[in-house]
């Protein structure tokens, strides 16, 4: 699939395998209240398909991608979806009966949630012709714009009249209270959860560009010498234990993302992200803390490589690639399969050729067992002698200097 938008695709079910349930959902706008229990989150500005298996409509695999701003591309891009979603349902056993569409766009300044729908109806239409090609007849096309629901499916305008329907706030259809019983969160909208990762604005991240110039010009030039960038992987472990530690021990109170991670931000020093992030531009340095990140405390690890990935400003954007990996790592491996996604997402639209968010990416939209990973990250770490390293995974105390 060529868009610069990577998909997202998925065949987990909503609800956790341990606590099975059978929810039917018969209305469109049933279809539409569940489209975030589906994902983990609302996707913005994202066209989504679901595949649907045997006669009573089971959810399969799902496929995200970011609305294409050029209409010109909606037409060749439809059949490389519907094959991307036939494909990853037949390697996982089973092809698609049937598929769903939803396409989810806030209207522009002065606009309303039908003038998205008609605007976006040629996309949909070429992506109902694509996956009827397939024998993937799409049962409900639904746009989510504005507060509203439309359908491009059902005629009966008094279940579906032509200006929308208000989606429900209450929280009570049937996959939101089957979501609370079972403790599935729905992590608010993908744009919030993207603002999460974005690095920070003056000025702060004007405080940090300085900081990150420094450090460049005193790490660099140790770095072009073996013995020297043996040194400085060292130090950037045992810093990135300490920092570990210091986020287990400090945990936010409020709940609320915002006053989260600015609780996160005023743990770390201008000094200390500058070395984190210059020290984790080695691969090797990054491959060992990915191999022992899950060792610990997995939330306390997203919740660092996340604030240290918003230490990224200007010129060291691309830097944050790989605290993105790491933090799409560290979500992944505790289970959080839709915060992994978005994020390592972001972290190839920072930098579209970065080989570990790539491999993650995939095997994460694969639906592979992060165990698998985890377990060629550590026989790659015993391949390689180097002694000091050993020494760096276990470091003494080390003074903790946050702010």
């Amino acid at each position: 699939m060529t868009h610069h938008d990577r998909a997202e695709r998925g065949a987990e079910p909503a609800l956790p395998e341990s606590r099975p349930m059978s929810i039917s959902l018969r209305e469109p706008a049933e279809l539409a209240e569940a489209l975030p229990y589906l994902l983990g989150f609302y996707p913005d500005d994202s066209l989504v398909v679901v595949a649907l298996h045997g006669e009573r409509g089971r959810f399969g695999g799902r496929i995200r991608i970011g609305i294409p701003t050029a209409e010109s591309t909606w037409s060749p891009l439809a059949p490389q979806i519907a094959e991307c979603l036939d494909a990853s349902s037949r390697a996982r056993g089973a092809p698609p009966d049937g598929a769903l569409i939803f396409v989810c766009q806030e209207p522009e300044e002065g606009g309303s949630g039908r003038d998205v729908m008609e605007r976006l109806r040629p996309l949909v239409q070429a992506l109902r012709l694509a996956c009827g090609q397939r024998d993937m007849p799409v049962y409900e096309a639904l746009c989510l714009s504005d507060g509203r629901f439309f359908s491009y499916c059902c005629p009966d305008e008094s279940c579906c009249p032509p200006e929308g329907v208000p989606l429900s706030r209450s929280r009570t259809s049937a996959m939101a209270v089957a979501a609370a019983y079972a403790g599935i969160p729905v992590r608010g909208s993908l744009r919030e959860m993207e603002r999460r990762l974005l690095p920070l604005g003056p000025p702060l991240g004007e405080e940090q560009q300085r900081a990150l110039d420094r450090a460049s010009l005193a790490l660099t030039p140790r770095m072009l010498s073996q013995g020297g960038r043996q040194e400085v992987r060292v130090e950037t472990l045992v810093l990135l234990r300490r920092l570990l530690e210091r986020f287990e021990r400090r945990l936010p109170k409020t709940g609320a993302h915002g006053s989260d991670d600015a609780h996160d931000d005023g743990l770390l020093t201008h000094d200390e992200c500058a070395a984190a992030v210059l020290g984790l531009q080695d691969r090797e340095t990054r491959d060992q803390v990915a191999a022992w990140t899950e060792e610990g405390d997995l939330p306390a690890a997203l919740r660092l490589w996340r604030a240290l990935a918003r230490r990224c400003p200007g010129p060291y954007a691309a830097y944050s690639a790989a605290l993105l990996s790491l933090a799409g790592w560290a979500a992944w491996s505790s289970g959080d399969v839709p915060t992994a996604r978005v994020t390592l997402g972001v972290a190839l639209r920072v930098d579209p050729d970065y080989l570990f968010a790539q491999l993650l990416h995939q095997a994460c939209n694969e639906g592979l067992d992060p165990q698998l990973v985890s377990r060629c990250l550590r026989k790659e770490q015993k391949g390689r002698e180097h002694p000091v390293d050993e020494e760096a995974e276990r470091p003494g105390p080390a003074p903790d200097t946050a702010v």
